[in-house]
């Protein structure tokens, strides 16, 4: 009786035991985690020294725990005569967005995005940061069905939040364009990016992965805005494979 009773339970728990490992989950706690975004183009002959310093935070102790690193690929360099596979036209004007925010005149690569404000990295990895207005955030990513679940416990209103699914271990060998013949290399690669509304806390966003591209291993990122602002309260992240 107690062996039938053993087997009755542990058919019970395997779905749950299957269900959780297809779930990563991954919590930010209530002191603000740093998001940093770059801007950058495999036909701009200034991004490889500034995205060689992004492959490096791959490394650093702090990552996911005190960063989130995202680099978007922008579009206004393929004039130059090599197309970036890794850019969308949504990237390049997240970038004006924020050029207008800072009632900037033009936009440039590389440029590094802090927290919502322009920055310039001095070399070490970026550090945490000392607010707790964004609460804490959990971000839930489920492989069966490619869906982030994200919570927020901030208790201001109107917020949004924006997923992205990160690709590394990336490598393009550019044969046109001012990096014509050398060989590049790219972490942290947005490669999809949803947003939502945020509704009593919660919002469920799909990143299905991209086809076209070789991509070693993959992290998913999410962070919260308040409405209308670019400026990330808090983030979260980690790797998924």
């Amino acid at each position: 009786m107690n062996l039938l009773r053993v087997v009755a339970t542990l058919s019970i728990l395997m779905p749950a035991i299957a269900s959780s490992a297809e779930e990563r989950i991954f919590r930010s706690g209530p002191a603000q985690i740093t998001l940093v975004e770059l801007f950058t183009s495999e036909g701009c002959s200034s991004g490889p020294p500034a995205e060689e310093w992004l492959n490096m935070l791959k490394d650093a102790p702090g990552l996911w725990r005190d960063f989130v690193p995202v680099a978007f690929h922008v579009n206004y360099w393929d004039r130059l005569g090599w197309k970036d596979a890794l850019a969308t036209p949504g990237f390049t004007e997240r970038q004006h967005a924020y050029a207008a925010a800072w009632r900037a005149s033009s936009v440039y690569t590389p440029g590094f995005v802090r927290n919502g404000a322009e920055w310039r990295p001095r070399g070490a990895a970026p550090e945490a940061g000392k607010s707790t207005d964004g609460g804490a955030l959990t971000l839930r990513w489920r492989s069966s069905d490619r869906t982030a679940l994200v919570e927020s416990s901030s208790a201001a209103g109107d917020l949004e939040v924006h997923v992205a699914l990160l690709g590394g271990g990336i490598v393009n060998a550019v044969k046109r364009g001012e990096n014509s013949g050398r060989t590049l290399r790219h972490e942290f690669v947005a490669l999809r990016l949803e947003s939502a509304a945020l509704r009593e806390g919660r919002a469920t966003l799909a990143l299905p992965p991209r086809t076209d591209l070789k991509v070693s291993r993959h992290a998913v990122a999410a962070w919260i805005t308040r409405r209308g602002s670019l400026t990330a309260t808090q983030a979260v992240g980690g790797w998924i494979d």
